[in-house]
């Protein structure tokens, strides 16, 4: 292997906003993230469903009646 070309590989801390902390390795020092697993929606079981079937009635409501108006004069 050649001598001086590999990045210092440290021990690192990696901090979420939540609270959680995370030891590994990495070339950076102490990392902070905003969202983890820990705290992130899809993972905790509490994620909002959109409710499609609603907007395509509004847009139903709003548009259905609408026809295109080419070729009558």
């Amino acid at each position: 292997m050649k001598a001086d070309i590999h990045p210092n590989y440290q021990e690192t801390t990696i901090s979420c906003a939540c609270g959680a902390a995370y030891h590994t390795r990495s070339t950076k020092r102490d990392l902070k993230i905003g969202i983890c697993s820990s705290c992130h929606p899809f993972f905790t079981g509490q994620q909002k469903f959109i409710d499609t079937a609603g907007r395509i009635e509004k847009f139903t409501r709003r548009y259905g009646n609408l026809q295109a108006g080419r070729g009558k004069k």
